[in-house]
């Protein structure tokens, strides 16, 4: 039951049980420290949050009690305690480590996207993780490339469930919960859906497919979209241009474009679920499914050399 998970507390880790903490990313939330847990025996991620986002820290927690999915990344409970080189007691968020990073990580490090075998096994896996999301009644409103964290051989798991928020859905009632501060942080500017730039707007189950065509076309294309020029666009009934993908001529990727169209309609009604999602990219996927291992093989073997060249320098 989601709503008796979301009402566990969650589970609380101190200094004693850490050790070896080396600082990883640092953003506008906080610091992102690597450590090694004892008692469990390898390492975790420790999101050491601002103060500002005190609440969304425990609201993200407490869902450790709810997701079993090999495609969300795993949340262990929070930390309380003051990190090394620190003079004030902080909370943070004890998670899994991901080395690889995230997606936007990746297309970073490959100086674009990666080769299409891989982004359509990494797309599937980002749809199965978001119908299991919505199949245990929540709403993850903040889906992204730096979101979607990547394990050693580069399969994905979705991450950041600070905006993720509770469903109260029924076939014929999508509205999410969602207070006044929730409304007004209903995901990242670039990723929401029309209607999330309504005053009035409350998360919908439907938002998410909004989201994933903009996490396509960002991932796909490599390319970020200006904040102020969506808002404009899409207010205007304008979506963003798909010409660059247009140019790929193939059969998979004309599957790829007209999904996007299927996800950017309108009206969230018309948009398909992540029921009917999944099996259409996991089609286009084992299209490829053979040629897997040969395409991870050889991302490994770049972003190997490239970490030795950081290594030299």
């Amino acid at each position: 039951d989601p709503e008796l998970g979301y009402k566990l507390q969650p589970k609380r880790f101190k200094n004693d049980s850490l050790s070896e903490w080396t600082s990883i990313d640092k953003g506008a939330f906080g610091f992102v420290y690597k450590a090694w847990h004892e008692k469990m025996g390898h390492y975790v991620a420790i999101k050491l949050l601002n103060d500002v986002r005190s609440t969304t820290l425990l609201n993200e927690a407490k869902f450790q009690n709810v997701f079993s999915c090999q495609n969300v990344l795993r949340i262990y409970g929070i930390y309380e305690g003051t990190p090394p080189d620190e003079q004030v007691k902080q909370k943070g968020m004890v998670m899994e480590f991901m080395k690889r990073g995230s997606v936007k990580t990746l297309c970073k490090n490959l100086s674009g996207p990666p080769p299409f075998v891989l982004a359509c096994r990494l797309i599937h896996e980002v749809a199965l993780g978001m119908r299991f999301l919505h199949s245990e009644g929540f709403l993850h409103r903040d889906l992204k490339p730096q979101n979607v964290m990547l394990s050693d051989d580069l399969h994905a798991k979705l991450a950041d469930f600070g905006l993720c928020v509770l469903s109260i859905t029924s076939s014929n009632n999508q509205e999410g919960t969602s207070n006044q501060n929730e409304k007004r942080n209903a995901g990242s500017f670039k990723y929401m859906p029309p209607e999330a730039f309504n005053v009035d707007y409350k998360p919908q189950i439907s938002i998410c497919l909004q989201i994933i065509f903009l996490f396509l076309v960002s991932f796909l294309c490599n390319k970020v979209a200006n904040e102020n020029r969506v808002k404009k666009q899409v207010c205007k009934g304008q979506r963003p241009t798909l010409v660059d993908l247009s140019k790929k001529d193939t059969a998979e990727m004309k599957d790829f474009l007209d999904l996007m169209e299927k996800c950017w309609e309108g009206d969230p009604k018309k948009r398909p679920t992540f029921e009917e999602i999944t099996p259409m990219v996991q089609k286009m996927y084992l299209k490829h499914e053979g040629e897997i291992h040969d395409e991870v093989c050889k991302v490994l073997k770049k972003l190997a050399r490239k970490e030795n060249v950081k290594k030299i320098n």
